[in-house]
């Protein structure tokens, strides 16, 4: 096994426990490898630090999988972590439908395993862990025993890792549109054209906690996908729902979903281009109780960032203009380049232009099926907040 030594002058970021460790912070290599292997990390003295997969053609060079010497990286390793990260979300009182595993928050890193029902969806990242993908699926249906397991490795980042971006089918034979329960609603998701793996998990604590600000209340969303914020407002007792997104396809699902759940005399979808939607109910003078905002990630990379800063200022300034007094705006973030503090400047900046005063109801993140790994900030990537105009 490789042995990979760090430099001296670096910080002390992987000693407090981040899982990774990018080029520049190496000095030396000793031993052969090849992209995928695992290696030991050891510090500029030699102290073994980790044992992790190494690709030099990313950034990220390597990334840890234990802090033990003595763990072994074998089928036995890939099947406790998966049971750990199973535990830990049981425990929580997930069930049915979930992230089963985040990631370097559940010690795996650049993996994704989503459980739709009996169906799992997994992505396999980087170099390193790609290579283990038949044993984590056969780990998988172990565990899970799911009627079959799909791949949505068609992602950007793969790239990077010089890996080829690809989708199919790893285990078993099923219609790719699966229903799925969630805050007492149904939804049809697919998990072959979907975005991302087919729904997003991460919002569903936040989509509960909308209910008390949307009882009787005239709603707006913008950015809707396949509906889950509008039909949980229209669940938890508002009067009508307008929801936009700006795919045809994502509408129409989010319209079958308003039927299965019998919400469609209350949520009306429609395809449209969130600034020009805001921008038309301005200047026809209309008002809502509450507008819902959860766009796409606006800043994919830190040089988008001032771009993603423009764009969160204009469609939260233009929501808080449509608010009655007393109205609700529920707004996120899910760019990881964008902090909460930035944000919040960014929605503080935009009710200053308003002219509106604004009280904070709460400030959320992501859900507890996507934890956050304390010294990785990089886990951390969800902002959600639900403020009233005074």
């Amino acid at each position: 096994m490789a042995k990979v030594f760090l430099t001296k002058n670096r910080s002390k970021r992987i000693e407090q426990g981040h899982p990774w460790v990018f080029k520049t912070e190496i000095e030396t290599i000793e031993g052969g490898f090849n992209p995928g292997d695992i290696v030991d990390v050891l510090n500029f003295k030699g102290k073994f630090l980790g044992r992790g997969y190494i690709n030099p053609r990313s950034q990220i060079a390597v990334r840890f999988l234990t802090y033990n010497r003595d763990e072994i990286i074998d089928r036995n390793f890939f099947k406790k972590r998966i049971l750990d990260a199973l535990k830990y979300r049981e425990n929580l009182g997930f069930s049915g439908s979930f992230r089963v595993v985040y990631g370097e928050s559940d010690l795996l890193p650049a993996l994704i395993v989503d459980k739709f029902e009996d169906i799992l969806v997994i992505q396999t990242l980087s170099l390193g862990i790609d290579r283990f993908k038949s044993t984590i699926v056969d780990v998988l249906r172990e565990i899970f025993n799911p009627r079959g397991i799909y791949e949505r490795n068609d992602v950007p980042v793969r790239d990077l890792e010089g890996l080829p971006q690809q989708k199919g089918y790893l285990y078993g034979e099923f219609d790719p549109i699966v229903v799925i329960e969630e805050n007492g609603l149904n939804f049809y998701v697919d998990v072959e054209k979907g975005q991302k793996t087919g729904y997003f998990f991460d919002q569903k604590e936040n989509r509960r906690a909308i209910a008390p600000l949307v009882k009787d209340a005239d709603v707006l969303e913008c950015f809707c996908y396949t509906g889950s914020f509008a039909l949980c407002a229209a669940h938890f007792g508002a009067r009508k729902v307008l929801a936009y997104d700006a795919s045809n396809e994502a509408v129409e699902f989010a319209r079958k979903n308003a039927e299965i759940n019998n919400l469609s005399q209350i949520c009306h979808f429609s395809e449209g281009n969130a600034f020009d939607v805001l921008r038309q109910f301005y200047d026809e003078g209309r008002k809502f109780d509450a507008v819902i905002l959860d766009p796409p990630a606006f800043a994919k990379n830190k040089y988008a960032l001032e771009n993603a800063v423009r764009g969160y200022k204009e469609i939260n300034l233009r929501g808080l203009k449509l608010l009655k007094p007393g109205g609700y705006l529920i707004t996120s973030s899910c760019s990881h380049h964008v902090s909460e503090a930035l944000f919040r400047e960014i929605i503080e900046s935009a009710a200053f232009d308003a002219r509106l005063k604004l009280r904070l109801v709460e400030s959320r993140t992501q859900a507890k099926d996507h934890p956050i790994l304390v010294p990785a900030e990089e886990t951390r990537y969800l902002k959600f907040l639900m403020l009233q105009v005074l």
